[in-house]
């Protein structure tokens, strides 16, 4: 079972001229806005990628705007996993289970949540905090992380998985973002 001291979210190219073109793209951003906020009420180390910002523009700003305290690791290649400075980080880590949302499912998703599977992690895609340009891409794109081997989750389920009990300040907390 997923908990706040052995899991890390990976956050997959959230940016400008692509995001703006992804399917249902108002209910995307809430969600995937939520799942950050929780992960920074529990503490979760987030590992926030961008594909190609030259050309794609930087991470939405409502996004950008919760993570002032770091960088995102820039990238070429479709997987996360293709970069050394975020395998490095990831290593840094040393938590076996990886949560993973952002855009898109059928790319950049998929091909991170495949590469994490093989390197031995627990992967969990966020299936309502990833968007693809179609709702067909999308589902594509989930099954072929299913077939991976790669859970899915969701949002609120992996918050409250994270938070265990319905007590105290974070609890709190998460109850406000998630109504």
């Amino acid at each position: 079972m997923l908990t706040a001291e052995n899991s890390a979210l990976v956050l997959v190219d959230v940016q400008g001229k692509l995001a703006q073109a992804m399917h249902n793209k108002e209910r995307f951003f809430d969600t995937i806005i939520r799942l950050v906020k929780g992960a920074r009420i529990l503490e979760l180390p987030i590992l926030w990628n961008e594909q190609n910002p030259d050309g794609l523009g930087p991470t939405i700003p409502e996004i950008a705007a919760l993570l002032t305290d770091q960088q995102p690791l820039s990238k070429l290649s479709f997987s996360c996993c293709g970069n050394a400075e975020f395998i490095k980080e990831l290593k840094k880590l040393d938590r076996p289970n990886m949560l993973v949302a952002g855009i898109e499912t059928h790319v950049c998703v998929y091909q991170t949540a495949a590469d994490l599977v093989d390197q031995n992690y627990d992967v969990q895609v966020v299936a309502d905090a990833v968007a693809s340009r179609t709702a067909e891409n999308r589902q594509i794109g989930l099954e072929k992380c299913k077939q991976a081997g790669a859970g899915l989750t969701s949002t609120e389920t992996v918050l409250f998985e994270l938070l265990k009990i319905a007590k105290g300040d974070k609890f709190k907390e998460i109850i406000k973002i998630v109504k």
